[in-house]
Formats: structure tokens, sequence, C-alpha cells
């Protein structure tokens, strides 16, 4: 399997994403504040904030919005390039913003569940918005690379295939063809003239 078909496999993809992330939160020390309820243990207190400074916010701290959605918008690039098709790209980061979303609200419900219950609205709405944000990011950018890039490398192999075609020449003699005009038929070993005309195909 070659480097080109591991990227479109969805789980390395995913891996990559997270990677990416986990990289710009320690570059950065990125951390979204949570007060924890009092009976908290240290250890859930970590995972939960290892998984919330992956989508949380604050709305007042404009520095750690811009981190957050810079962030998801680089490592959206990701499924975009590697994936022809549009519907694979958004459904592939919305997995990868799934992931941490899902268990950061089952953690905290379930271990801090009075900041959970006074907190979820303003939390939910937050992350609803980063959600919708990546999937029409990532539909808008597939069809514009659709529609030109990757519109124009199509057109361009195409254009190579015609030429490859054009260049066979065919033996007068029996038939037999080449990509390239040599100077003997390797099947009758007849001499070939230079002016032959490449036959068409």
């Amino acid at each position: 399997m070659d480097k080109l078909n591991i990227l479109k496999i969805k789980v390395v993809n995913f891996i990559i994403q997270i990677v990416i992330l986990s990289l710009f939160i320690y570059i950065f020390d990125y951390k979204f504040k949570i007060n924890f309820d009092n009976d908290v243990s240290k250890e859930r207190q970590d995972i939960i904030q290892f998984l919330a400074n992956y989508i949380i916010f604050d709305i007042n701290d404009l520095n750690g919005v811009y981190f957050i959605y810079i962030s998801w918008i680089i490592v959206s690039f990701i499924p975009i390039i590697n994936f022809d098709d549009y519907k694979t790209s958004y459904s592939m980061n919305l997995y990868t913003f799934f992931f941490p979303n899902y268990f950061f609200y089952i953690f905290l419900y379930r271990y801090s569940p009075n900041y959970f219950h006074s907190h979820f609205s303003t939390l939910f709405i937050q992350t609803l918005i980063l959600g919708l944000f990546i999937v029409v990011f990532s539909i808008g950018l597939s069809f514009i690379l659709n529609k030109t890039m990757r519109h124009k490398s199509k057109a361009q192999f195409e254009d190579f295939k015609k030429i490859v075609e054009k260049i066979k020449y065919k033996c007068p003699n029996c038939g037999t063809e080449f990509n390239s005009l040599p100077k003997y038929c390797y099947t009758c070993l007849k001499e070939l003239e230079t002016n032959e005309n490449f036959h068409e195909q």
C-alpha cells in the first residue's frame, strides 16, 4: 500500500488531525478554565481538561476563540486535500470533531454535574456553532478545489493520455505497435524509417 492510499484511510486522517491539534495545544499552551465541582479527583479533572482544550473556548477571550477556530481550520484541510468527495471531507472532519465533544460532555456530566448543568447551554451552543462552521468550511473549500485545481489536474492528465496515444507507432510490415519509434521492429526485424508517420489510435 503506497503513501497516497494510506492517507485516504479515515482512521489515519483522524490520528493525524488529533496529533496536530495536540501539538497546537501544547505549543501555544492553550487551556480552557473549568471550575470543577469540589469532589472531582485530580485524574478526572485532567482527563476532562484534556478533552475540553480541543473544542471549548471562552467567548470573552478572543485569543482562545481565534486559537480554536484557526486550529480546526488548519486540521480540516487534511481530509479536504486527501479526499475528492466533499461528503467524505466534511464527514471526516465532523467525526474528528465529534470524538472529543462526546467524551468531554459525558465525563463532565458524570463527574462534575454542577458545572455541567450551569454551563451546558453556553458550551453546547459554542461547540454547535463551531461544528456548523467546520461543515460549511469543508464543503465550501472542497467545491472550490474541485472546480479549480482538481479540474485542471484532471484535464492535464487527460491531455497527457491523448499525447501518449498519439505517439504510438505501428510497424508497416507486421503491425507490431510501439510507444516510440525504434530503429528495427522487434518482431519482424524490419528496419523502420524515421520519416514514417506515427500511427494515431
